[in-house]
C-alpha cells in the first residue's frame, strides 16, 4: 500500500476511534498526517471511503489479534475462555496492537450510520459474522450437533459483545473475566 495512504487511514482510524467519526473533519486527518488534501482526494473520493478504508484497517489487526488469542488454546472449550481473558486484556489497555481501548470500533461506527444499507454498516455485520464464525469454528470442535453448535455460539458472541459494551458504557474493565464462570458453566453442559 502506498505510505500516504496508509498514513491517511491510519491517522483517521486513530482520531475516528478516539473522537467518533462525525466529530472528525477532514481537514483535522489532514493537519495530524501531514498530508496534502489533493493527495487524501487522490486515494479517496470521500470521507465515507476514508471511513471505509479504517474499517477494513481495523478488521485486519482485530481479526489478527482475535484469531491468535482463541489460537492460544489447543481445546476448543479453552479457546473459548482464552477469548474472555483476551477480552480482559483489551479493555485494561494490554494488547497494544488495538490501541487505548474505547469500544469496539465496529459497534461505535454502526451506531453513527443510521442507513442498514450503507456500505459502511454492511461491512460492520460483515466483521461481526466473521467474528461469529471464528468462534462457531471452535465451538464445533466440541459440539457435533449444528443446531446445538449454533445456539451456544449465539450465546458466547452475545456475553462477548456485551461484555464489550458493558466495558465502554459503565466503564467494567473486567467484564470480560466477569463473563467466565457464565461461560464455564455453558461449557460444562454440553
Amino acid at each position: 500500500m502506498n505510505e500516504k495512504k496508509l498514513i491517511l487511514i491510519q491517522t483517521a482510524l486513530s482520531l475516528f476511534y478516539t473522537h467518533g467519526i462525525n466529530s472528525v473533519g477532514i481537514n483535522e486527518i489532514l493537519k495530524q498526517s501531514g498530508i496534502a488534501k489533493k493527495t487524501l482526494y487522490n486515494h479517496f473520493s470521500s470521507k465515507d471511503e476514508l471511513v471505509l478504508a479504517t474499517l477494513i484497517y481495523r478488521d485486519n489487526i482485530f481479526n489478527q489479534w482475535f484469531k491468535a488469542t482463541l489460537d492460544s488454546e489447543v481445546s476448543g472449550e479453552k479457546s473459548i475462555l482464552a477469548m474472555f481473558n483476551g477480552l480482559d486484556e483489551w479493555f485494561n489497555n494490554a494488547v497494544p496492537e488495538l490501541s487505548q481501548f474505547r469500544g469496539c470500533f465496529f459497534i461505535n461506527t454502526a451506531a453513527e450510520y443510521s442507513e442498514a444499507d450503507s456500505p459502511i454498516r454492511q461491512y460492520c455485520r460483515a466483521h461481526k459474522q466473521e467474528i461469529r464464525s471464528f468462534i462457531k469454528n471452535k465451538i464445533s470442535l466440541f459440539i457435533d450437533d449444528s443446531e446445538e453448535a449454533n445456539t451456544l455460539t449465539d450465546i458466547i458472541f452475545m456475553l462477548k459483545e456485551g461484555a464489550i459494551v458493558s466495558a465502554l458504557v459503565e466503564g467494567n474493565n473486567n467484564a470480560g473475566k466477569a463473563c467466565i464462570p457464565a461461560v464455564t458453566k455453558l461449557l460444562s453442559l454440553n
